[in-house]
């Protein structure tokens, strides 16, 4: 039997907000109804504000990274489902300066409906929005059709990267075209050892055997395309690097910035190792890491594994990246 800290799991995410907001007083504020999280002390001063937002259950995403050098708002829906419309309208009423509003958008069909119902909606009194889509995961490129490529740990990097071309006064057309030129440069995979529990359940979403990992698996439990043997980290980091080198065409003497993203319950030291095996692997081809980001950042509940992304890098993009970022998730 699987156990959770939790009153009713009905109320979870309302309990969790309220949690947040206690712990972050001074940087974030939660808005009750509609629900929304948004940073404690906005200035007024005109500039171009971003705002993203989906379902929780990958804390600290999006809630974590509200504050100075990366999102102005963020929308919590219930567990891995979309916030509602009303909820992303609001938002973007009480955070716009002005300057226009730039939607960060993972790759699922709840989320993009909501927001683009959101930014129609807003359009009505007068508020410009401009959408990147985030879509960096590869395991679910597929030529069928359908909804393309899900949004995974891509998302991080260009909240940060569009969040500190806001704070220097960039124009909408501009952050919206960085980061766009992100998620087109970016890919991502995944592997679970476990599967995450949802709240109040008792079971995991599914079963592994001690002798498999889920290859290519999704931040909401989805069950992967196929599952291949468990074996050492030197092996699963090259597993999930190499299908990203070749997707993106990266070569030698090309630099990049890389995420390795725990799911849940994968601890630091672990995260770790892999990171230093998915360094070593890009040194071993000449490709150099620009900047590197370890750690929790895009979980799926209680799930153990990892992600990895490559995000091709270039001078304006390490200028952003170390750009100053105050979040309760994100800082430096």
């Amino acid at each position: 039997m699987h156990r959770h800290f939790l009153n009713d799991p009905r109320r979870l995410v309302e309990e969790a907000l309220a949690g947040f907001e206690l712990a972050h007083p001074r940087l974030v504020r939660w808005n009750r109804d509609p629900s929304f999280v948004m940073r404690a002390d906005p200035s007024p001063d005109p500039r171009v504000v971003l705002l993203s937002g989906g379902g929780s259950g990958h804390e600290p995403l999006h809630i974590g990274f509200v504050g100075h050098g990366m999102l102005d708002a963020a929308v919590p829906g219930a567990v891995f489902a979309s916030p509602a419309a009303y909820q992303v309208e609001a938002a973007t009423k009480a955070i716009d300066r002005g300057e226009g509003v730039l939607y960060v958008v993972k790759n699922y069909t709840g989320d993009v409906v909501n927001f683009n119902l959101a930014a129609e909606l807003v359009a009505d009194d007068g508020i410009r929005v401009e959408t990147v889509l985030v879509d960096d995961d590869l395991a679910s490129e597929s030529d069928a059709g359908g909804p393309g490529r899900r949004g995974t740990a891509v998302v991080v990097a260009v909240e940060k990267l569009c969040g500190a071309a806001a704070e220097r006064g960039d124009s909408l057309d501009k952050v919206a075209s960085l980061g766009r030129r992100v998620v087109a440069g970016s890919r991502s995979l995944a592997i679970a050892l476990s599967a995450g529990t949802h709240p109040g359940e008792t079971t995991p979403s599914f079963e592994l055997g001690l002798d498999e990992v889920e290859f290519g698996v999704g931040i909401h439990g989805e069950r992967a395309a196929e599952r291949r043997p468990f074996g050492p980290a030197a092996d699963l980091a090259a597993m999930l690097t190499e299908p990203l080198i070749e997707a993106l065409g990266i070569n030698a003497l090309d630099e990049v910035i890389v995420i390795v993203n725990g799911l849940g319950s994968t601890h630091g030291l672990e995260l770790s190792v892999m990171f230093a095996e998915v360094h070593r692997f890009l040194t071993a081809r000449q490709i150099r890491v620009a900047r590197a980001l370890v750690g929790s950042y895009v979980t799926s509940l209680d799930m153990a594994g990892c992600s990895v992304s490559l995000i091709r890098a270039d001078e304006e993009l390490i200028r952003l990246w170390d750009a100053p970022v105050r979040t309760p998730a994100l800082t430096w």
